[in-house]
């Protein structure tokens, strides 16, 4: 009997629509203040054009951009007989699709699942992680990334990786028109203005910091859970827990890492390593190691 990795599903394509639909009201939102300050009322048109725009590309292409960003290639079973076998068996124990299977020119060992549902999934591996990973270790890192495919947990997660994109360039194209100007003009008539205008540079600077609270309501939880179905899919618990103490404690920095998508990751790129930002550090978006590899030590199977 496949192993049932679906209990959160529902949960989660709920939080991905809630996601995009704040998504929507805070560009629409900047659009009407900025509309206001120009003086143009195109602007709001132009605004809900482009967000309705962006929210149908991020559903719909978010994995593929995701996979540009990390550098990733499809990978053939000649390439990689081990990890084929390895998902193709997990799959079909978790009653998934085989998902594609790509992998990054990396020795950092590390790994993320994405996709916009479990019929186009996709797996992506490093290179790090085939060499220093064994078989179990390996399978319990396969079976953790199946998990969020189960759970719909890319989704949420690939999306989030564009829009909070998107509202981050937003706000700083007008705060770069305001540095040179472009948003003064002559209003003696409208006593109004200069709130309209103060309204509009503090949703400018506020506007990013909320795309990124709509990043962060992909729940610490999410880890917790895929850990715990992927130990239940393989029935081996201590492998998991050892593939994250052993690749949390390795030192190679992830060069495609970024902030923007550090929180698709297996393990967070950025953690324990000495080239990670401040501004990160405030908004970590993984449990800490030692809370994932306790909780999996405790599980009984």
């Amino acid at each position: 009997m496949a192993v049932s990795i679906y209990s959160h599903r529902e949960a989660n394509i709920a939080k991905t629509w809630v996601i995009m639909l704040l998504f929507f009201g805070v560009v629409i939102g900047l659009g009407w203040v900025f509309a206001q300050i120009y003086g143009d009322p195109s602007i709001l048109v132009v605004a809900v054009v482009f967000s309705t725009v962006m929210s149908i590309v991020s559903y719909w292409y978010s994995d593929k951009l995701v996979l540009a960003m990390a550098k990733a290639r499809p990978v053939t079973m000649k390439e990689a007989p081990e990890l084929y076998r390895v998902v193709e068996n997990l799959a079909i124990t978790a009653g998934l699709p085989m998902p594609k299977l790509y992998l990054i020119d990396e020795p950092a060992p590390n790994a993320f699942a994405t996709g916009r549902n479990p019929e186009h999934a996709v797996v992506a591996v490093t290179m790090g992680l085939l060499e220093r990973l064994d078989r179990s270790e390996l399978e319990g890192v396969i079976a953790h990334e199946l998990s969020h495919i189960g759970n719909r947990d890319m989704l949420v997660s690939t999306v989030a990786v564009i829009l909070v994109g998107f509202i981050a360039l937003l706000s700083d194209f007008f705060m770069r028109s305001l540095w040179w100007g472009g948003g003064r003009r002559d209003n003696r008539d409208n006593g109004g203005s200069g709130v309209i205008m103060l309204i509009g540079i503090g949703l400018a600077i506020l506007a990013p910091i909320a795309g990124t609270l709509m990043r962060l309501a992909i729940s610490r939880k999410r880890e917790f859970l895929a850990d715990a179905s992927g130990a239940l899919l393989t029935r081996y618990p201590e492998a998991l827990a050892n593939a994250l103490v052993k690749i949390s404690k390795d030192p190679t920095p992830l060069r495609v890492a970024n902030n923007t998508t550090s929180h698709l990751w297996f393990d967070d790129p950025f953690d324990n390593k000495k080239r990670a930002p401040f501004f990160h550090k405030l908004f970590m978006t993984h449990p800490p190691v030692e809370e994932r590899v306790k909780a999996l030590r405790e599980m009984s199977i």
